[in-house]
């Protein structure tokens, strides 16, 4: 087995033990005692409505919702009526030591994913917590090592990943029906940010929402209401743009398909920095190393994102229209072109008698049942932290690459761009008050 696969395994076996970050934390009583499999989990929901109210309707036939928290009662209310017997909260560190939990939903903002997801591991709950994992490289590295060391059934939320279309693009890639591959192409067609940071801000916050929870762990800001609900995708202070908000989703792809993990350079393209609001357009360039899949050596591969612009020296105009998102793998023997629901192997004429290979990837049943089930049988789940978390990590690179304004070269094992020190600034998070020793079990 080639250096790079043995790393790999020895940074996910001895992560956690060498971080030296850890505390333990007391198990409850009920997360002692196995579940049957015939009783439904006790599931408290933090984010009430949006993702939070997608996850809600997956689990609510297979689990008991028995409490939800939200910072906005506005958002709250109509949902608890819906849930007369589950606990209300609107602070999630009341939520998780509610004793009857065994799991927590995080389905919040991207800038309190990595507080929500180790409060609730840190009280012994299993989690599940939507994408990107966390905002900072650095938040993504500490929950993906609790996770380890606490043993918690974790899912990120890239629900597609559980669609049988992905599932047969990955036995068509590793079945090598278009060779080994040697580059593939990543791009969106929505785009997020491109704004100007507000100069006026309302005199007084809603009563509804409690705007010091919301921001959470995060340094201070103004109250500004496109800075809440949905918007908050556009700024730094709270997700990352396009990049973060859709890349964990159409990454998942190649770096199930091609067994990826950490990149080892990230340079991107993009209009000039702004210091609050993420790009409207970006491109950029990751290289990952040589590594073994399905028991063949293939080198070095190169990986291109795209939101705002398109590979167009790739696709045709009917490509482009067909095509408004897409995954393009380019290999030595074809190529392979999917989105979400569809793929077609490229040129269709010399695949017009290709005859796929036996289906070996298990359809799932369910991205929310996987998990449910994992947590009753001590079983796993295909988008545990492990996998999504150096997931999550490459695709904040990118954005890490553009604020800092040149090409990186990346050292996962430390988290350090080792020629640009100036990016460590956009790698770590910044906390403010006690949160960050609270974070790391020292508070």
């Amino acid at each position: 087995m080639k250096k790079n696969s043995l790393d790999r395994r020895r940074f996910l076996t001895t992560g956690a033990a060498a971080s030296g970050i850890w505390t333990a934390a007391p198990r409850t009583l009920r997360a002692q005692a196995k579940v049957s499999a015939n009783d439904k989990l006790n599931i408290g929901v933090i984010g009430s409505s949006g993702q939070g109210g997608y996850s809600i309707g997956q689990l609510k036939g297979i689990a008991n919702i028995a409490a939800l928290c939200d910072v906005d009662q506005n958002r709250l209310a109509p949902v608890a009526r819906q849930f007369p017997s589950a606990r209300t909260y609107k602070d999630f560190r009341k939520l998780v030591e509610q004793q009857d939990l065994d799991a927590v939903v995080v389905a919040t903002p991207d800038h309190t994913h990595a507080v929500a997801s180790v409060a609730a591991m840190r009280t012994d709950k299993h989690v599940y917590c939507e994408k990107p994992l966390c905002r900072t490289i650095s938040e993504v590295r500490h929950v993906t090592e609790l996770a380890r060391e606490t043993n918690r059934v974790t899912q990120m939320g890239t629900q597609i990943h559980a669609g049988s279309n992905y599932r047969r693009v990955v036995e068509l890639v590793r079945s090598g029906a278009i060779g080994e591959v040697s580059e593939v192409h990543v791009w969106v067609g929505s785009s997020t940010g491109g704004r100007k940071r507000y100069t006026r801000f309302p005199a007084t916050v809603p009563k509804n929402l409690d705007w010091n929870l919301w921001l959470g762990p995060i340094p201070e800001q103004p109250y500004h209401p496109d800075w809440t609900h949905f918007h908050w995708r556009h700024w730094w202070h709270f997700g990352g743009g396009t990049l973060a908000d859709i890349g964990c989703h159409y990454m998942d792809l190649p770096f199930w398909a091609l067994d990826l993990s950490h990149a080892i350079s990230a340079e991107a393209e993009g209009p000039p920095v702004d210091r609050d609001s993420a790009p409207i357009s970006l491109k950029v360039h990751y290289q990952f190393p040589d590594r073994v899949v399905s028991g063949r050596h293939w080198k070095a591969l190169p990986l291109t994102w795209y939101h705002g612009r398109y590979p167009d020296h790739l696709l045709t105009p009917e490509q482009h229209k067909r095509w408004g998102s897409g995954i393009l793998f380019v290999g030595t023997k074809g190529q392979l072109i999917s989105n979400y629901g569809s793929h077609v192997l490229l040129p269709e004429k010399d695949f017009k008698d290709f005859a796929p290979p036996r289906p070996f990837v298990q359809n799932s049943r369910g991205h929310h049942q996987e998990w449910v089930n994992a947590i009753k049988a001590g079983g796993s789940t295909t988008c545990r932290f492990d996998y999504s978390g150096p997931l999550s990590e490459t695709v904040l690179l990118g954005n890490v690459a553009f604020r800092a304004g040149q090409k990186l070269e990346w050292d996962y094992r430390h988290m350090k761009a080792t020629n640009c020190p100036e990016a460590d600034q956009f790698i770590q998070h910044h906390y403010r008050g006690e949160w960050d020793a609270w974070f790391r079990g020292k508070g």
